[in-house]
């Protein structure tokens, strides 16, 4: 018995040892869980607050700007922009600029003094008649359902008076998703975590498993140079990557009826930005990690970010400001806007273009990150 748990100690103090010399492994240990609580804690949020919006103010006049004061006061929405014609704010709603338009008729103040004076019967239909209208972005039911949430809000603060209480106040058009269907939103989100996973797990490891199967030698005497490296190593799993995404979209729209909307070239475009620099990212974390296991810790802390702070799981919009920080050093972030606008609001991927030059920068610098971390010797 003692021999037994002399050995066990014996083994137990060796193991402790080389984990205390494995600097990466006891950095995980230590800061996954306190990172992750840290920033999960203050990051994930299902209430959306301060959504960019836009307004179509065809009053202009002191009520609607009472009317725009006190709907922001809910701190729902943000009214980032004022547009002229509500085919122009639409534009920006396919863009990606805004996730919903407040249209506000010419008969506004009309509208509302209807439910401030007392109508006869025969009027008192004209109770239920909005003053005004919501276009929302269905393609994020959250952020679809926190504008519905105002279609009721009453009107005491714009007229400095006790109104009735009626049914409606906006009317809310949800575009891109009627149904409320919300695999609508998640299948194109989970194209961008699957491709995250297995584009970051297939290269975390590649650099390692040359030196583990003893294949670094023959690297060595090549005459290949890091960056051709480099680039012949995430050439293959580019081919593998589209093949992911196609299998993805097909079941998707076969088995869940997400509609694709937008243009295949498109859409396929955004997607090898993205494949890029989730690969280059893996090669980066290649040249970091000594064994496949510390390859793989570290892309488990690439991966948890990215499935909860890129808008996959809760909105953005609901995020504190440095935990959007975060978020827009994640490609994830960037590409599940891409997708989400080709093929639910058939966007082009030309109008995505701060989103497509990110991904195309984030995979150069990788690059060159990889090649210069990679040195051609043994040790």
């Amino acid at each position: 018995m003692w021999a037994s748990s002399a050995r066990i100690y014996a083994v137990a103090l060796k193991e402790i040892k080389q984990l205390s010399r494995d600097r990466v492994t006891f950095a995980m240990i230590v800061m996954i869980p306190l990172v992750q609580l840290i920033l999960f804690g203050y990051a994930i949020n299902t209430d959306a607050r301060h959504i960019p919006a836009g307004v179509v103010d065809y009053t202009q006049n002191q009520t609607s700007r009472a009317l725009i004061l006190a709907i922001e006061a809910t701190q729902a929405v943000n009214f980032q922009h004022h547009y002229y014609s509500p085919q122009e704010a639409t534009d920006a709603i396919i863009h990606g600029d805004i996730k919903a338009v407040l249209i506000l008729p010419h008969d506004l103040e009309r509208r509302i003094a209807l439910r401030s004076n007392r109508l006869t019967q025969d009027s008192a239909h004209l109770l239920n008649e909005p003053i005004g209208q919501w276009l929302v972005d269905g393609s994020d039911t959250l952020i679809a359902a926190t504008v519905r949430s105002l279609r009721t809000m009453p009107l005491n603060d714009v007229t400095q008076s006790a109104l009735p209480q009626t049914p409606v106040t906006f009317e809310v058009v949800q575009w891109f998703n009627p149904e409320q269907r919300s695999v609508v939103n998640i299948v194109p989100g989970l194209l961008a975590i699957i491709l995250t996973m297995t584009m970051i797990l297939f290269t975390s490891a590649a650099i390692v498993r040359e030196r583990e199967q003893g294949n670094m030698e023959f690297l060595i005497n090549t005459p290949i140079r890091p960056f051709e490296l480099m680039l012949g190593k995430i050439t293959p799993y580019v081919f593998a990557g589209l093949i992911q995404v196609s299998i993805i979209l097909l079941v998707g729209h076969l088995l869940f009826s997400v509609p694709i909307r937008g243009g295949l070239l498109s859409l396929f475009g955004a997607a090898l930005l993205f494949i890029f620099a989730s690969l280059t990212l893996g090669l980066v974390i290649s040249t970091i990690a000594k064994t496949q296991l510390q390859a793989m810790q570290l892309t488990v802390f690439i991966l948890l970010p990215s499935i909860l702070l890129s808008g996959f799981m809760f909105p953005y919009q609901a995020m504190p400001e440095p935990a959007q920080w975060i978020a827009e050093g994640l490609p994830a972030t960037h590409f599940i806007r891409m997708v989400r606008a080709i093929v639910l609001r058939e966007a082009e991927l030309i109008s995505l273009e701060q989103d497509a030059l990110w991904l195309i920068g984030f995979t150069l610098i990788g690059l060159l990150v990889a090649s210069f971390r990679f040195k051609k010797r043994l040790d």
